[in-house]
């Protein structure tokens, strides 16, 4: 199906695949996975239209005249005459349009061999995406993901998560050979991150997928490509299996290490001491020995360099260091109070919370219930009954990154503006986030949307704020940043609303949920949202499984750092017993 042969690309100031291969054949789910900014999305975009850039080695697709694209940066479309139904059957009353018209020809004049190749091309294609079926096809797909009832709405009237999973659902329905999703789940809310699952897993045609979402990644996918530091690894089998083994490497390389250690000590001893003899005698024979030895020594420290797919640098988030807080006496740093919002029609009518000093809240709701805008009224500050405390100062990361940066600056103008001044500063504090020196001669408008979220993330370190809003945080972050950005969160002595559908970072993270349903927003312990996640859309086994696999995780990464092997390895085959049970639910 696709084959790439030892592919190397470089950007302006920035090298990113170095001969890298692979293979996706027919009817794999595959997943591209790998660390923001490594080249992802450039990568799919160079198997959809390589005549477009300028590479060395191979892109060859066999049996592969049809690719569909649906990219990160899909936007809702705003016809108020275009229906839902319209929407999804268009491209089947196209086709059909165009038989309907070959065939009037052929009927009026002498068909020439031109119009029979035209109309056995439309018949095929007619028959590629069953054109025969097309509606009780689009009826079936509606009600899978749960979307039957808007079957008659028009597009202008539905939630942008519903809009993405019909557009996604419109590319599958014309069966191309190959299908590429670039960030499918980007901001989807849990009723319709399942409906994207039940979507992806009932496709039967080639995927690629580039998702950094955990849900999708432990569901959805039988490959994985890991594209990480210029080099690409494949896996068959899923991504607990693939996080299985890539541990147990780490194992098996520790304790090869341990050995390589010792050998290196034994030699270098060894060395020392011929050394010593070698300028107490002039004897040729120990001067060849000696050379040897030394020679030995140094293959011995090559060998030790570590694999780059098993120490992946991992971001260091930090959140800014407010005052300290006093327990006893706790400020409510932000009250709403009678808060409504209304566009079209009332999304929140009336609602009421506030914020103290410290608290971590989620707030969750259903796409396009109005959480984003809230969060912007409360950052702009300018509504009456949105009261900020004298002493609150907010730090706010968007999912509207135009409103933050200038897509036109390069990276060091922009942190120049709020941050350190000299180069040196600037590479030191990028370093932290894993980005490289050679970024700052980058524009903005060049960054990926992971690598745009850890810079906003960078902007609100160097803030002096004690109440965080974080409009969808984990979004675009790969997961190693999604762990980084929990951790900070749960380091950090400020406060912080953060609008996720991230089950992770909830359930992490936040003290307690704001829950947004019915125009109105009710607060839920974690206890009652966990309850509430399992009872409506995931498998509380599951989960509860997944919280195990993670604990071991870091358990033997724990012994690992201890260089205790044997613990390491006991842990692990309790690792494989949770992994099977997870694969049979």
């Amino acid at each position: 199906m696709i084959r790439v042969e030892n592919l190397s690309f470089e950007v302006p100031v920035k090298e990113l695949y170095r001969k890298i291969s692979f293979e996706i054949k027919s009817g794999d789910h595959c997943v591209l996975i790998g660390s923001n900014g490594v080249g992802k999305s450039t990568l799919a975009n160079m198997i959809c239209y390589p005549e477009e850039y300028l590479y060395d080695g191979k892109i060859v697709k066999e049996n592969c005249s049809r690719i569909g694209y649906a990219n990160q940066q899909a936007k809702k479309q705003q016809e108020e005459a275009c229906g839902v139904w319209e929407f999804l059957t268009e491209d089947f009353a196209s086709l059909q349009l165009r038989m309907e018209k070959i065939c009037e020809q052929m009927a009026e004049e002498n068909a020439s061999e031109e119009l029979f190749e035209q109309y056995q091309e439309v018949l095929d294609l007619l028959d590629a995406v069953d054109g025969n079926n097309y509606e009780s096809n689009i009826k079936k797909q509606l009600s899978l993901i749960g979307l039957e009832h808007l079957e008659k709405n028009l597009v202008s009237c539905i939630s942008g998560g519903e809009y993405k999973l019909l557009q996604l659902m419109k590319e599958m329905l014309m069966m191309p050979d190959f299908l590429i999703l670039d960030e499918p789940d980007a901001f989807l809310d849990f009723g319709n991150l399942d409906s994207l699952k039940k979507l992806i897993n009932s496709y039967k045609g080639t995927l690629l997928v580039i998702t950094h979402n955990r849900y999708l990644l432990n569901h959805c996918f039988n490959k994985i490509l890991h594209l990480e530091n210029k080099e690409l690894q494949e896996f068959e089998g899923n991504y607990t299996e693939y996080g299985q083994a890539l541990l147990l490497k780490k194992i098996d390389n520790k304790e090869q290490a341990a050995a390589e250690q010792e050998e290196i000590e034994r030699t270098e001893k060894m060395v020392d001491r011929m050394q010593k003899e070698a300028s107490r005698a002039d004897i040729a024979s120990l001067g060849r020995a000696l050379h040897a030895k030394q020679t030995h020594l140094e293959r011995l420290r090559k060998r030790a360099i570590k694999e780059p797919f098993l120490e992946v640098n991992h971001p260091k988030i930090k959140l800014p260091c407010p005052e300290p807080i006093s327990e006893d006496n706790k400020k409510v740093l932000l009250k709403v109070e009678d808060y409504s919002l209304e566009f079209d029609e009332v999304l929140l009518q009336g609602i009421s919370f506030e914020i103290e000093e410290g608290e971590k809240i989620a707030m969750v709701g259903p796409n396009g219930s109005g959480k984003t805008t809230l969060l912007h009224h409360i950052f702009q500050g300018k509504l009456k009954n949105i009261h900020k405390a004298e002493e609150c100062e907010i730090g706010f990361l968007s999912q509207r990154e135009q409103e933050i940066f200038t897509e036109s600056n390069t990276v060091s103008e922009e942190i120049g503006i709020w941050g350190p001044d000299t180069e040196k500063e600037k590479e030191t504090i990028l370093k932290e986030y894993c980005f490289d020196k050679e970024v700052l001669k980058q524009k903005i408008s060049r960054l990926s949307g992971g690598e745009k979220n850890l810079l906003q993330l960078l902007r609100i370190q160097l803030s002096g704020a004690n109440l965080l809003l974080l409009d969808e945080p984990t979004s675009h972050l790969d997961t190693y940043s999604q762990v980084a950005l929990e951790e900070a969160i749960n380091e950090y002595q400020g406060a912080v609303l953060m609008v996720t559908h991230d089950y992770n970072t909830i359930v992490n993270c936040a003290d307690y949920v704001l829950l947004v349903e019915d125009k109105g927003i009710r607060k839920m312990r974690m206890r009652t949202f966990r309850k509430m996640i399992y009872e409506q859309y995931f498998s509380k086994d599951y989960l509860e499984l997944a919280d195990k696999k993670k604990e071991l995780e870091g358990r033997i990464i724990s012994c690992l750092q201890k260089k205790d092997i044997s613990s390491a390895r006991k842990l692990w085959d309790m690792l494989d017993d949770t992994i099977l049970k997870m694969n049979v639910i």
